[in-house]
């Protein structure tokens, strides 16, 4: 028995070991419960080393800084190298607009923050945490947690302060924008639109055009494109009954029938450039492509030779070496149209057309070996890590701030990583995990991380909440979570006539908050919601992180 105390009290690498994974145990299994629906999920072990802090448990000082440092670095970088690809693409046509109306949220949430500050007696390391909670965003805390101690290294006390109030807010967060997407429902949704959620994050569309444009008849496929103001795969054109695999220099004429992959949110201008669509539904989902035509296959291949990672599509000239047509690339689970300048990335699933001697040819260049994907370059995730650490350590002055504003260990990471997830590729730097790998690196990161951050904030948290500043705190962030929402919902509404469905969407996605997004596709049918949250989940993840140094620097 002495021998079983000692093991869990002394002090030792042991110790901390046990004690952090034991939290993380518990954690993870209480985040399976769900009330009304609703789980706290992984943020349920900052809870349980709350409980455990709070009844005297504790590890080595050294050992808990290491843990939880470490942890959000591992986090946060993963998080960086999943957003990348779709970072910067995410702010090109109507991306644009959700962004910045995010950005808006972001500013009236801080200043909601810094009023609040200014208005109570709140302190810096109070304001923090409550702003980080009641936007449900951990790597915010972090940072804040980081740039306090950059402007006074023995404020230990304010960093414990911190995470509760984080702790305090972060339900309140949860669950008040769960409450604010059903009241901004009955206010903002249109009345009779509630449709079935479609859960496909396919965006692309194919149908089958009858050639009725005399604007395009005799032209070459490529002389259409160019004239084209959208994006478009001609798969298949049926010339005299005949289907063949069109190249760039197939002349369409009168009459043709040709099948089209496009974009769902330009399928009318492919109608008005084409012509007569056909009635036939070519996106479900049991089509047997092989049937239509016993000369063609249709086949999926997996890009997993390193030599053509970072390669343009249009470079390898697979279309007119071997008489193929890529359809589409699917990405991370979403389906991209081809174009010539498409880069390709290891992992990424070509959907090739043509004759089976071909697409055995495509097959064997770009590799089709999913047991290559299996190993995780780990050579490039410490290499990003050591970058990420040197410029988080880089000073940057900013004017009108005393101190020099430093991005840390959370702000360096990330921006390496979606440097690195974005333009890894270009330069054949192999930055692919599979996604059970990623979601495997950052959920170990974030659980190490929420341990340590509980059990050091435990000790003195219940003392603190049940009082009249634990109150305050709950007010606090309740405002914080549900006000700044409201505003930009109704801006975005009536100033910039967003529609109700992406509304919502982007204001999940700024508020990093999932669960919410399931309310709003129950109210808006269709893919809107989901599409919204991911245009604007990566830039809103990174300006989190980089606005909470900048408000604990300006209100310390």
């Amino acid at each position: 028995m002495n021998l079983i105390n000692e093991l869990f009290t002394q002090h030792s690498f042991v110790q901390a070991v046990l004690i952090l994974s034991l939290i993380s145990a518990t954690g993870l299994a209480l985040g399976k419960i769900k009330i009304f629906g609703i789980s706290l999920g992984i943020t349920f072990v900052f809870f349980a080393g709350i409980i455990a802090g709070h009844f005297g448990i504790s590890i080595n000082h050294e050992m808990l800084t290491f843990a939880q440092n470490f942890g959000l670095i591992m986090y946060i970088y993963a998080l960086g190298i999943q957003v990348g690809p779709g970072f910067f693409s995410s702010f090109k046509h109507g991306g644009v607009k959700l962004n910045l109306l995010s950005l808006l949220l972001l500013i009236v949430g801080s200043l909601t923050a810094i009023i609040m500050f200014w208005t109570t007696n709140l302190s810096v390391a109070d304001t923090s945490g409550i702003l980080a909670g009641a936007v449900t965003n951990t790597p915010m805390l972090g940072a804040a947690q980081q740039a306090l101690l950059q402007a006074d290294p023995t404020d230990i006390e304010g960093v414990n302060r911190m995470a509760m109030a984080c702790a305090v807010a972060y339900p309140f967060g949860l669950v008040g924008m769960i409450l604010s997407v059903i009241l901004l429902r009955k206010v903002l949704a249109p009345k009779g639109t509630v449709a079935a959620h479609d859960p496909s994050t396919d965006n692309t569309f194919i149908a089958e055009y009858q050639i009725c444009n005399p604007a395009i008849y005799g032209k070459t496929i490529q002389e259409i494109r160019k004239s084209a103001s959208c994006q478009f795969v001609i798969s298949r054109v049926w010339k005299n009954e005949t289907l063949i695999i069109p190249t760039s220099e197939t002349v369409l004429e009168e009459n043709e029938h040709v099948l089209v992959i496009s974009g769902k949110k330009d399928i009318e201008q492919i109608k008005a450039l084409f012509g007569e669509r056909e009635n036939v539904d070519w996106n479900k989902k049991d089509i047997d492509w092989n049937a239509i035509d016993s000369q063609l296959v249709s086949s999926k291949i997996l890009v997993t030779k390193p030599e053509h990672n970072g390669v343009k599509l249009g470079d390898m000239r697979l279309r007119n070496s071997y008489g193929i047509n890529i359809t589409r690339v699917n990405r991370a689970g979403i389906d991209l149209l081809p174009s010539r300048n498409l880069r390709l990335q290891l992992g990424d699933k070509l959907t090739v057309v043509g004759e089976a001697r071909a697409i055995e040819n495509v097959s064997a260049i770009l590799g089709n070996e999913s047991k290559r994907l299996t190993n995780p370059n780990l050579i490039s995730i410490f290499v990003g890590i050591i970058l990420g650490l040197i410029l988080g350590s880089i000073p940057i002055i900013i004017p009108g701030i005393s101190t020099p504003i430093k991005l840390g260990i959370a702000g360096g990471p990330i921006i390496v990583g979606i440097l690195m997830g974005a333009f890894g590729p270009r330069f054949h730097i192999t930055t692919y995990t599979t996604r059970s790998a990623n979601l495997m690196l950052r959920q170990m990161g974030l659980t190490l991380y929420l341990a340590g951050l509980g059990l050091s904030a435990g000790a003195g948290f219940f003392s603190t909440v049940f009082t009249m500043e634990g109150l305050v705190w709950v007010l606090t962030s309740i405002i914080i979570a549900v006000v700044p929402v409201f505003i930009v919902a109704i801006i975005s509404a009536k100033v910039f006539k967003l529609e109700y469905a992406e509304n919502m969407g982007m204001l999940c996605g700024s508020m990093a908050n999932p669960f919410a997004l399931e309310y709003a596709n129950q109210g808006e049918g269709g893919e809107d919601p989901a599409v919204a949250y991911a245009t604007v989940y990566p830039a809103s993840i990174f300006l989190r992180v980089i606005s909470a140094q900048i408000i604990v620097l300006l209100l310390t």
